[in-house]
């Protein structure tokens, strides 16, 4: 498992597309924390990059990622070597590859800039998103074996989870807007990993009085150190869920 691992994290790690992300977010972060006078700013600039960004280009390279390496793996499964560890070290191989590329590109800029609790939030929320969304990625490649099927999944899953899933919830919201619903909102902000994130951080950089009472909710569940623990618990179900279940899958399925 130690040899696939290294060889995984080799191979992505020399990958022309990962240097370039790597670089982007890298000019990107410093940018912005020049042109802002204030540090705090920068890393309110640095949330969209963060919530949108980073989470398409996660499961969009991964799922490309493991399509391409279809031959590889399947020279692996033809050795005596368990299912569950070559699924497992291709994961890890992304996880910890586009992790440190992520933990580069804005990881460093905000230690250099803005070194406290909010930068070390954010840097923690990046790095959780980054591995959700390759859990999810590997979640929609063992749902089909058509790479294009494949790519369309994840983009979708993408799509729902930044953008459709806000507008329902705003619709929810609005349908039933004489009753009170902030409570069910910080439960409907765990079915998404991004809302659950977005939270967090912007709790974090204290801009919570924008979003009136259901802030104040908000912050009185995710505020202390329970809460943001309970959050992270979150984010870890949504690495766990989607990756045990594509295990389960990739051990069925016949190649």
């Amino acid at each position: 498992m130690k040899k696939i691992l290294k060889y995984v994290i080799v191979d992505i790690v020399q990958n022309k597309t990962v240097l370039i992300y790597t670089l982007i977010l890298t000019i990107i972060s410093f940018s912005v924390f020049s042109l802002e006078s204030n540090s705090a700013k920068g890393l309110l600039s640095l949330l969209n990059i963060i919530l949108i960004i980073i989470p398409l280009i996660c499961i969009v390279f991964s799922t490309i990622y493991i399509y391409n390496s279809s031959e590889f793996i399947e020279l692996l499964v033809s050795q005596p070597l368990k299912r569950k560890a070559i699924w497992l070290s291709i994961f890890g191989g992304l996880a910890i590859s586009l992790a440190l590329a992520f933990f580069i590109g804005v990881g460093v800029p905000i230690l250099i800039y803005q070194p406290n609790s909010t930068g070390l939030m954010m840097i923690a929320a990046g790095l959780f998103l980054t591995i959700v969304f390759v859990s999810i990625a590997m979640l929609s490649a063992s749902f089909t074996r058509d790479k294009a099927k494949g790519i369309g999944l994840s983009i979708f899953i993408w799509l729902y989870l930044s953008l459709i899933f806000d507008a329902l919830v705003l619709f929810l919201l609005f349908q039933f807007q004489d009753y009170p619903l902030e409570r069910v909102m910080v439960l409907l902000s765990f079915l998404n990993p991004i809302d659950l994130s977005r939270v967090q951080m912007l709790l974090q950089i204290d801009i919570s009085a924008l979003m009136g009472y259901t802030g104040a909710i908000f912050r009185e569940f995710f505020g202390n150190f329970t809460g943001i623990v309970i959050s992270f618990l979150g984010l870890f179900l949504w690495i766990i869920v989607p990756l045990f279940i594509s295990l389960k899958k990739f051990e069925k399925k016949d190649l």
